[in-house]
């Protein structure tokens, strides 16, 4: 796709800067990479930490930037993105790809200068997944695009972890395969409810090109998977109980809400038309958070890491 917008759009507001950088999608991001960083074995600095962190908030900011200002002419055709600053003229798309472009720059290279270069490595790695592989390849080609591209927001914990040990073990390894299986049956909830959206733009989700019953079939398939990848890290004794309960009784009802949805028919036939994806949905978002932040408190209080 090419980037479409009003051209003599006036100057945007920090606001719209601000909504480039997908806000809700950076806190998920933000915060599995602090977890990451919290969890692994030994410590930084607390400024050092924060760099870390901010890094990776600027590194997801700018990509997040440089989606929409690719997918401009695809948001405003959707009814979920149409009121984001590129479709509704509110700024230049020039002004869009270079503060996309700037934050990716100073996210790496302020993360190779303060922490080290192999942390600032996987970051270039996660953005270029994100804005190039996933953005502008994945998306518009194949309904596999979330599975195979939601590597780029599993990303985080790893480099949370490496910034803290240099290195990349088996454990960060496990925290990005938890977020590269959470995020199918995530995201594939949401395109239940927004299926007709990504039909009216071109976009192959799954729900549009699969039909919604495989979709359905696939969400519960990787709530499955997720349950038991969920716990290698309890399994590997790379965390205490409190992680591993925690993961045990997430993942158990993030697979009860995959239920109800998988033997679904359609999202269309009721006046609460996709009332299960939404519950998992919502469920979803809370379940990243809650998991994460057990395998903190496993790190804090038990000493695992």
């Amino acid at each position: 796709m090419t980037p479409a917008a009003n051209p003599t759009a006036v100057p945007a507001e920090w606001q719209d800067f601000f909504a480039l950088t997908k806000p809700r999608v950076m806190s998920l991001v933000v915060f599995t990479g602090l977890a990451g960083l919290l969890a692994a074995p030994g410590s930084l600095h607390p400024v050092l930490a924060f760099t870390a962190v901010l890094c990776i908030a600027l590194g997801a900011g700018g990509a997040g930037a440089l989606n929409q200002w690719w997918e401009a002419d695809l948001d405003a055709g959707m009814r979920r993105t149409a009121g984001r600053p590129l479709p509704m003229g509110r700024m230049r798309p020039t002004d869009a790809r270079d503060f996309g472009i700037a934050l990716c720059v100073a996210s790496v290279g302020i993360m190779g200068l303060a922490i080290h270069w192999l942390a600032a490595a996987i970051l270039a790695v996660s953005i270029l997944y994100y804005a190039v592989i996933y953005t502008i390849w994945l998306k518009p080609r194949t309904p596999q695009n979330i599975v195979i591209g939601g590597g780029a927001g599993a990303f985080p914990p790893l480099i949370g972890w490496v910034a803290v040990t240099g290195e990349i073990t088996l454990m960060p390894v496990l925290l990005f395969a938890i977020i590269f299986v959470w995020t199918p049956p995530h995201f594939w909830s949401l395109a239940l409810f927004v299926q007709s959206d990504y039909a009216k733009v071109g976009i192959p989700m799954m729900p549009v090109v699969a039909g919604e019953a495989a979709t359905r079939r696939q969400v519960l398939a990787y709530s499955i998977v997720l349950l038991v990848v969920s716990l290698l890290p309890w399994w590997v004794d790379g965390t205490g109980a409190i992680y591993g309960l925690a993961a045990l009784g997430l993942s158990a009802g993030f697979l009860g809400l995959a239920l109800p949805v998988a033997l679904r028919r359609s999202g269309h036939d009721q006046g609460d038309a996709m009332r299960p994806e939404k519950r998992l949905f919502a469920f979803s978002v809370f379940y990243l958070f809650a998991l994460f932040a057990a395998l903190v408190a496993d790190r804090l209080i038990l000493g695992q890491g």
